[in-house]
Parts: structure tokens; C-alpha cells; sequence
């Protein structure tokens, strides 16, 4: 069997393009590169387009022309080729950042804030370069425990970029929803207005190189959880409850959210907190005012790590009024944010060797 690049444009003159109705030879879609060696042959069909919606079934019929008109002992090679160049993929977001942690609570009230606040000292006493983005709406609180509510935000230029640049306090580098408002107000925002600020405090930053980004969000379910996960590749969340039972119901709603197939985000662990109360005169006394390990039985059922059992000591919300936070201090209370901080570590680490780099949730309407 003799074969000649003739051949070969007569049998894909056979194939029309579903676009316009014209065969592949008169839309000039056949490039001029055919190759023929023996009964080998290879050619490339040209598309305008590098995601036209017919290319496989076009590549599949040229194929099949030639097996039909020439011989089926041809050996076909169809390579595709674009006039319009593929566009280039977008630049991650935070290229500098290893881990992004979400710190969520389904209710409000069961001290999400001051765990966040307290684990990203914690870490940055450990040595880790630490983010903390304050994205708690309509409560936020991370200023007035960092002690830095009167803090002004600046810019400067990086890379041709006019960036914000995060207040640090004890290690940590913040920021926060609560420098865009004022204090003395209620927030009265539309959730686009409140995605759009979020994202800018997330995209027009000057976060840097950062082992742990820590994200305190808003409690239960909301269109600023969507924002966040559609607008970063979270690495997991920690989930904080209080050993209430209906506080317990709304953990296990939040946890739910994240395990959705749509939205796919690890569970790093959860903590308890509150979980006893501990008077600072008898440190051994415990006295469960809200219930007891109720945490703990929910984390075993859900199969999900239970981080830290943090007590209930009044110290922690004095520390945390007066922007000292506890986790800076040489205390048990502080001892048990630190246990918090070695164990998120752990998770993530053993997050990252057992399952794939984390994408960005892609919600289809």
C-alpha cells in the first residue's frame, strides 16, 4: 500500500467540522505537516480554539476517515494545534504560604476567636512564620485581643503592587475586617460587600512567606465560608466547640459543610472548648458547668481528630481583653495551647502526605 499526503487530505476532506459545516480541508484545518512513514502516518488538525468543544469528536472522526477510505492497517497519530494561544494559568495567590487553616465553630459564643488568636501565637512561639486573617464579618474580635484595635493600616509598593501591609503583633502578622469599620458601629454589609473586602484583605496583602495562614471565619454557614473556600485552597479546618449538646449539633452541621463533596475540605480535628472549669485558687478542681467530653464522644463518632480539651479559665478572656494573649504566658492554660499547636501541626503534616495538593472549590450554579 502506497501512501502520499493526497491521500490523506482526500479521506479528511471526508470529515466536517460540527462549527460551520465545512470539511476539515476547505476550513483549512489541516496543517501542513503531514508525516508518512511506511503505513504510519501523523498530521495535526488546527482548532481556533485550545478548549473547542468538538476537538475530540473531530480527532475521532479524522481517524476513522482514514481507516475508512485508505486502509485500517494505517497507523494514525492526530496531534491538535490552536490559532488562539491557551491562556496562561492565573498566578496562585498566596505563592509564599504553605498551609492555610481555617479556625470555624458552627455557633458563635464557644470561643472561636480566642482559640485562633491563641494558636497563632502559639505557633509563632514555635518558630512558624504566622498569618492571622480576621474574617469573622460581623463580630470581629482578633484587634481587640492582639491589643491592636487603634493600629492605622498602610500601603507600600511590591512588585509594582500597592499592598497592604499586616500589623504584627507577638510573631504574628494580622489583619483584620475590623480595620475596614468602625468600631462603635453595627456592620450593616451585603455579602457581596463583605466577599469583596475579605478578598481584598486576602489578595492585596503583603502576607510574605508564611508556614501557617490561619483564617478565623464567621460561625455557622454562611456566603463568607463559599468566598473563602472558591477564593483559597485550604489546606483543612479546625473545628471549635463547647461541650454543650447544642453547641455539638451545630459543630456537626459545620463539619458537614466542609465534608460536602462539593466543597471537599479536610477536617484537621476539632477542639473542645470550655470544656471544665478550673478555679485559679484550686487548680486541680474541675467542675464540667457545660457539659462533659461532649467533644470528645463527637469527634470519635465523626471519625475526626479531637485537637485539645482547653478549660474554662478566666484568665484566658482577661488575656485576651487586655490584647495579651494567653498562649504567651508560662501557664497551663498557655501549656494547653501549645499541646493545640504541636497537634494542628501534626495533622496538617499528616494531611499533606496522605492526600493531594488541596484545590480551590469550584461551586457550578
Amino acid at each position: 500500500m502506497q501512501l502520499y499526503p493526497a491521500l490523506i487530505t482526500e479521506a479528511l476532506a471526508t470529515v466536517r467540522y460540527p462549527g460551520n459545516g465545512k470539511n476539515l480541508v476547505e476550513a483549512e484545518m489541516v496543517a501542513d505537516d503531514i508525516r508518512i512513514d511506511g503505513d504510519t502516518v501523523s498530521f495535526s488538525i488546527i482548532f481556533d480554539k485550545p478548549t473547542d468543544p468538538f476537538m475530540k469528536s473531530v480527532v475521532k472522526a479524522a481517524e476513522t476517515a482514514i481507516h475508512t477510505y485508505i486502509s485500517p492497517e494505517v497507523k494514525v497519530t492526530v496531534n491538535t494545534a490552536s490559532r488562539q494561544p491557551a491562556a496562561p494559568k492565573a498566578a496562585p495567590l498566596l505563592p509564599g504560604v504553605k498551609n492555610i487553616v481555617g479556625v470555624s465553630s458552627g455557633k458563635g459564643g464557644v470561643g472561636k476567636s480566642t482559640v485562633a488568636a491563641n494558636l497563632a501565637v502559639a505557633l509563632a512561639r514555635e518558630g512558624y512564620r504566622v498569618g492571622l486573617l480576621d474574617a469573622d464579618i460581623f463580630g470581629p474580635s482578633v484587634p481587640k485581643m492582639f491589643g491592636i484595635e487603634d493600629e492605622q493600616l498602610y500601603i507600600h509598593e511590591v512588585d509594582g503592587r500597592n499592598l497592604i501591609i499586616p500589623i504584627e503583633r507577638y510573631g504574628v502578622k494580622v489583619l483584620s475586617i475590623g480595620f475596614l469599620v468602625d468600631k462603635e458601629k453595627a456592620v450593616l454589609w451585603r455579602g457581596s460587600m463583605a466577599s469583596n473586602a475579605l478578598k481584598q484583605l486576602i489578595a492585596e496583602a503583603d502576607w510574605g512567606e508564611l508556614d501557617y495562614f490561619l483564617i478565623d471565619m464567621p460561625p455557622g454557614t454562611s456566603d463568607i465560608h463559599l468566598t473563602l473556600v472558591q477564593t483559597l485552597a485550604m489546606t483543612g479546618v479546625v473545628v471549635v466547640t463547647t461541650p454543650q449538646e447544642v453547641a455539638l449539633a451545630d459543630a456537626r452541621k459545620g463539619i458537614a459543610m466542609f465534608m460536602d463533596d462539593k466543597v471537599n475540605v479536610p477536617i484537621l480535628g476539632m477542639v473542645e472548648n470550655m470544656a471544665w472549669f478550673t478555679p485559679a485558687e484550686h487548680p486541680d478542681e474541675r467542675y464540667y458547668i457545660f457539659g462533659r467530653e461532649g467533644g470528645v464522644r463527637l469527634a470519635s463518632k465523626l471519625g475526626v481528630r479531637l485537637l485539645a480539651q482547653i478549660p474554662l479559665v478566666a484568665s484566658i478572656a482577661d488575656s485576651g481583653d487586655s490584647g495579651q494573649p494567653i498562649a504567651m504566658t508560662d501557664t497551663l492554660t498557655g501549656h494547653a495551647f501549645a499541646h493545640l499547636a504541636h497537634e494542628v501541626t501534626d495533622a496538617v503534616a499528616e494531611r499533606n502526605n496522605s492526600l493531594p495538593p488541596t484545590q480551590k472549590v469550584e461551586l457550578k450554579h
